[in-house]
């Protein structure tokens, strides 16, 4: 009975009380045993099976989720009403002709998602049916993955992988670890240790394994893969004793067993549970610029669209207020029809020409828009030159939807650690009491150049000195997680321990500690091994030293630091701890913390990573208080995480100071040189990072990001000690308003000496304290206004000792200023995902860190270098390509269906079609796609080498430029005045009713069919005019489109088709060609549709044409040669009043003084040989209607 109420008091406590009252736990029981009757309740609770499901229909529900989906998208849907009413009331045009092409977008889209959900069926089935080995009744037995249940004991082999999450019970090693590589989960391939639960470690039998009397208990499954807090009550003689159980522990799902014969596990998330499933979340949806632009300009298609059904409604009444013309001879109207109310006709009238000029909005947009994203994204992953040989690894775009907003980049946000730095961790030297050892000074006996200054080994001071030196050297061997590997092949960082004996290897999860271990080796101190729980060293004597482990105090970004607390061979208890020098120096109470602290000083503004190394000798009585306090801490399942940070404070205290180390993380190559071409293009590179002030100011400088006549303005915690932070902020304020007048930086390109740069360093503790809301200061509401003032007039802006979230929080601050500029995120960490996400782009690198970086960005590429050819290369050919295809979209679909407009005043707003139903259906799907397609994959408007040769033209596209209001009312105008030509021109020359030789006259459909002709010819033709590149798929694709639309006419009008209840088309395109008038009328219009748009062109490339004009000229001139001469910056445009044919709004393109540079090869271009540097840059704001280039991409198309 008992059993019962408690049973029900659970159930109650869970679901009907309050989640605040629901303890987030469960508990497992180990084989599925029940625990000794007396000791608790067994509750057998309902876990998921292992079924793991990423696919996201089923063969029931495909249909109608995946129409859901799509006609939640507003084109679509639009369609689909207009398709309704056709079908309901009586239109003028077929149901055909909107079902057909609505019905091609949905088959080819729901085709497409279709197959990429029976692709992760089909992976989904490989994973849930691959065979596992569980241990029941004393005997290993193999079952599908998917039948593994929550409490089985799993047996898993070398170098297979775990097939759901696991708490580990024993291994084949003695000491009960076991190396994992968790690459699959966040690529780190190096080898990480995982310790068995203490009092089961010695099971190793499937016999003894079984008999394990255990419960787990242990948090709901969350996604974090670094945290879990869990105890296990193991039962002895029915007396439970609790041990703790931490992510040590936890061998996740997807992770591969290294180096270990065979492990025992007990199985405590399964399926969809496990933290890998968790992860699967997709993030939030990021759109482009354009898509936006797209969306605002489809707003006034659509207002256009009701305006022209509301006035052609109204006309029509108007014209059939006369009795005369209402009901002619030759229509009477029926009985129904004469009594139906005057508002219903009119409605059904308004729907009728909805119907009519329904075309002016492109559907087909949306899927050409989505072939030419996906399509054109394999020419990154195609790209050999962002193809690493070194990692073996190619860019990879996990997101196609973004790639033209690589082309409209303002910000750029970097990490500094594996971005612009290898990662790739040197020891430097090591400075104990203020003396300085650099392992490379003494090398066979001989001193090494530049080492004179040094303090060597050999000469270190004094005995005492001699005694506090080697216990630095002991502590940097014993405090550190580094494995030791004996075979030659591992997946980690390589190098030889014995010279000799090249059969050992140091492996860790941080590049940090190799370096470390490997700079004490080279110092006389050999890390050789941790065995039984002892750490073994080989000393300088050639002595092996035994040192008991008896607690890691783990490292954390938190607190900054790691320690170790060990037994010496004599009985000696010791805490060592390496840190942050911010997180060790407040902790020392002795030792030469003054020399320490300039040499860290130093080595930090030389660009090294600086770690101060302290210990503490412990009394046993000491020791047994830490150990309590760390067990208490280690066994609370609520706060654990809490209240262990709050013992590590406690134990880190009261220390001795012993000295610091000094490692160098090289710069990668060409980072300086994308960091300088990205500035000269105008973007604002901001280093986001967790490294030390000075640390990361070095590196800044190396990397160009400062230069050295930059002054450099600091916010950061030592000045706001100093003065309040609003008086800092006022006063960088000043200072950089005062020097550049008022105007923003963007006036200047950075690269004038006439002109003071700045550079701004803000750590993160000054940054919450500006960013922090409701500040009681009166003054003080507009801090983050005064901040973004002071960074926008900075050319670079570094920002240190930053945590991951507020990376994340300086990227959202910049997205949220009034500019509302583009940002990129780029980073190789866990710890720069959150700035990933919050970007509107965000590049992960494939370094050292694993792979959460990548796995969590829109793009990925193997090195920060590469960034330099995807923004200004492929970033530039993307926004070109979609601006022209957007563009060019709306203007064909506006020659298409105005002319059908200005019929409906000679056809007394009758909604008589212009066009046969198969050219109104066929327009937008077959006779002008595939130009237009191809145009935006393939266009190169310049050449790849200049665009990477000059930088600055990034800019002439800048802040959307091409998708501007002006250059978006030029296209329809255009458009307007191209219908007009067609419609009038067939119109009059229509006016001659005798037109054909045998003097029969030509009828409605003839002429609609000449209107029709002469608009496919003169769109095609238009997109041929606006290419630059040309390649034979171009002429294939271009006259092929225009030879298959001849070629459809004549079969559709010279054959009678059985199944059609008509034949108006029977002959007519024959007719029409049989005519001279018409040829000459079909050449006539055509030209004098495009002559405007071409004089245009002209007239603008001669009097004010824009920088990439100029190098398209010069390029022609050279025959595609010019990549090969340096100085492009003399075909810059000049300076000159009244150039700018933007007008006010160039000013912030103004040309400023430029720097004199020797220029390195023979200026080719004497025209324009007045201005040769890239700082004279002035891109001109162009007024869209004078994008005349391959600029322009697509514009609307029909209901398709």
């Amino acid at each position: 009975m008992g059993m019962d109420f408690s049973t029900l008091r659970t159930l109650i406590s869970r679901y009907c009380v309050g989640e605040e009252n629901w303890v987030d736990s469960r508990t497992i029981y180990i084989g599925h045993k029940e625990p000794p009757s007396g000791t608790e309740a067994f509750i057998q609770q309902r876990f998921p099976d292992n079924r793991i499901v990423s696919s996201k229909y089923t063969f029931w529900n495909f249909i109608p989720k995946n129409m859901f989906e799509q006609f939640r998208r507003v084109a679509n849907f639009y369609f689909l009403i207009i398709f309704l009413v056709q079908l309901i009331i009586d239109t003028p045009t077929s149901p055909i002709t909107s079902g057909l092409p609505l019905f091609f977008v949905i088959t080819v889209t729901a085709i497409k998602q279709g197959y990429e959900d029976w692709l992760r069926h089909k992976a989904d089935n490989a994973v849930n049916e691959c065979p596992v080995h569980v241990v029941q009744h004393g005997k290993v037995v193999r079952k599908q993955s998917r039948k593994l249940r929550v409490g089985d004991v799993v047996f898993v082999k070398e170098d297979e992988s775990f097939p759901c999450d696991l708490i580990l019970i024993s291994t084949s090693r003695d000491d009960g670890t076991c190396y994992v590589t968790t690459a699959s989960l966040d690529g780190e391939s190096s080898h990480k240790t995982y310790y068995a639960v203490q009092d089961t470690k010695a099971y190793s039998t499937e016999k003894e394994v079984d008999s394990i009397h255990a419960t787990i208990e242990c948090e709901q499954p969350q996604p974090d893969l670094y945290k879990f807090v869990g105890r296990i009550n193991i039962y002895m003689d029915n007396e439970p004793v609790a041990r703790p159980l931490g992510s040590e522990n936890l061998l996740l799902r997807g992770a591969t067993l290294k180096n270990t014969e065979f492990i025992y596990a007990v199985a405590i998330y399964t399926g969809m549970e496990t933290k890998m499933a968790l992860n699967y979340q997709s993030k939030s949806q990021k759109r482009s610029a354009v898509e936006k632009s797209m969306n605002a300009y489809l707003v006034v298609y659509l207002c256009i669209l009701i305006s022209k059904a509301l006035i052609n409604t109204v006309l029509k009444y108007v014209w059939q207020s006369d009795p005369n013309r209402d009901e002619p001879w030759y229509n009477h109207r029926t009985e129904t029809e004469r009594q139906r109310h005057i508002v219903i006709r009119a409605f059904t009238d308004f729907l009728a020409f909805m119907v009519l000029f329904n075309y002016i909005i492109p559907v087909s947009m949306y899927v050409t828009v989505e072939m030419q994203k996906f399509l054109g994204s394999y020419f990154i992953m195609w790209d050999d030159e962002m193809f690493d040989e070194e990692l073996g690894e190619r860019a990879v775009v996990n997101t196609s939807d973004l790639n033209e907003e690589l082309g409209q980049v303002e910000y750029v946000f970097t990490d500094k650690t594996g971005t612009l730095t290898e990662n790739n961790m040197e020891f430097i030297e090591c400075c104990v009491d203020g003396h300085v050892y650099v392992p490379h000074a003494i090398c066979n006996g001989q001193v090494m150049p530049g080492a004179g200054s040094m303090d060597m080994i050999d000469t270190s001071p004094g005995p005492g000195a001699r005694e506090r030196e080697e216990l630095f050297f002991r502590a940097l061997c014993l405090c550190h997680t580094v494995q030791v590997k004996e075979e030659e092949t591992v997946d980690g960082i390589k190098q030889g321990i014995h010279q000799g004996k090249s059969t050992s290897f140091y492996i860790s999860s941080s590049p940090d500690e190799v370096a470390l271990v490997e700079g004490m080796k080279r110092l006389g101190f050999t890390y050789l091994r941790l065995k039984d729980s002892h750490m073994e060293i080989l000393n300088r004597e050639d002595e092996i030293e035994r040192f008991e482990l008896l607690e890691v105090l783990t490292f954390d970004s938190v607190r900054r630091r790691m320690s170790v607390i060990v037994r010496s061979s004599s009985g000696e208890l010791y805490l060592f701890c390496k840190g942050a020098d911010s997180s060790i120096f407040p902790r020392v109470i002795s030792g030469k913390v003054d020399q320490v602290r300039a040499r860290v000083e130093h080595n930090a503004v030389e660009g090294l990573r600086t770690l101060c190394v302290a210990y503490r000798p412990l009394s046993p009585e000491q020791y047994q208080e830490v150990c309590h306090r760390l067990s208490d801490a280690r066994l609370a399942l609520q706060d654990r995480d809490k209240r262990l940070a709050e013992a590590y404070d406690l134990i880190e205290t009261d220390l001795i100071l012993l000295g610091a180390t000094a490692v160098e993380d090289r710069l990668q190559e060409k980072a300086a040189d994308t960091i300088e071409s990205l500035h000269k293009a105008g973007m604002k590179v901001w280093v986001l990072t967790g490294d030390k002030m000075e640390t990361a100011a070095a590196t800044c400088y190396a990397s160009k990001l400062f230069r050295r006549n930059t002054q450099i303005l600091e916010l950061t915690t030592k000045r706001t000690e100093e003065q309040s932070l609003h008086d800092v902020l006022f006063d960088l304020s000043r200072t950089v308003l005062r020097q550049h007048g008022g105007m923003t930086r963007d006036n200047f390109s950075g690269l004038s000496n006439d002109y003071n740069d700045f550079g701004l360093i803000i750590d993160g503790a000054t940054l919450s304290a500006v960013m922090k809301p409701g500040q009681e200061d009166s003054n003080s509401g507009n801090y983050k206004e005064i901040f973004l003032e002071i960074c926008r007039n900075c050319s670079a802006v570094l920002c240190c000792r930053m945590a991951p979230l507020q990376k994340a929080q300086i990227v959202k601050l910049i997205k949220a200023s009034k500019e509302h500029p583009i940002t990129l995120a780029i980073g190789d960490g866990a710890n720069d995902v959150s700035m990933i996400l919050e970007a509107h782009v965000g590049i992960g690198i494939m370094g050292k860190e694993g792979r959460q970086a990548v796995r969590n960005s829109d793009y990925a590429i193997p090195k920060f270098k590469h960034l330099k050819k995807m923004l200004l290369v492929h970033g530039h050919y993307y926004y070109i390509r979609i601006s022209e295809l957007v563009q060019y979209f709306f203007y064909k679909n506006v020659c298409f269906i105005f002319p059908q407009f200005l019929y409906q005043f000679f056809c007394g707003f009758s909604q008589q079609p212009l066009y046969d139903t198969a050219y109104l259906t066929l327009y937008n799907i077959s006779f002008t796609s595939l130009p237009i397609l191809l145009y935006s994959l393939i266009e190169q408007h310049i050449n790849m080498d200049i665009l990477k040769k000059d930088p600055t033209l990034y800019r002439d596209i800048a802040k959307n430029s091409l998708l501007r209001w002006p250059t978006f009312i030029y296209w329809t105008v255009l458009g307007v005045y191209d219908a007009i030509v067609m419609f009038f021109g067939a119109y009059f020359l229509f006016d001659n009713t005798t037109f054909t030789s045998n003097g029969q006259m030509f009828g409605n459909w003839t002429f609609g069919t000449l209107v029709f002709t002469v608009l496919v010819f003169t769109v095609t033709f238009k997109l041929a005019l606006d290419t630059h590149y040309w390649t034979w798929i171009n002429h294939f694709v271009i006259w092929g489109s225009l030879i298959f639309f001849v070629v459809f006419s004549l079969l559709w009008g010279g054959i009678i088709w059985p199944f059609l209840n008509y034949q108006r088309m029977y002959y007519v395109f024959m007719q029409m060609l049989s005519s001279g008038p018409a040829w000459l009328s079909i050449i006539l219009l055509i030209t004098a549709s495009l002559l405007p748009d071409v004089v245009k062109k002209v007239l603008w490339r001669a009097l004010w044409p824009t920088t990439t004009e100029r190098i398209q000229n010069a390029d022609k001139l050279y025959k595609g040669q010019l990549s090969e001469f340096s100085p492009l910056t003399s075909l810059h445009a000049l300076p000159k009043a009244g150039n700018n044919r933007g007008g006010a709004g160039n000013q912030r393109n103004a040309p400023n003084p430029r720097r004199s540079e020797p220029l390195s090869k023979k200026i080719m271009f004497t025209r324009w040989q007045r201005l040769p540097d890239y700082s004279t840059f002035t891109p001109l704001l162009r007024i869209p209607s004078r994008q005349g280039h391959a600029y322009n991409e697509a514009g609307p198309e029909t209901s398709v």
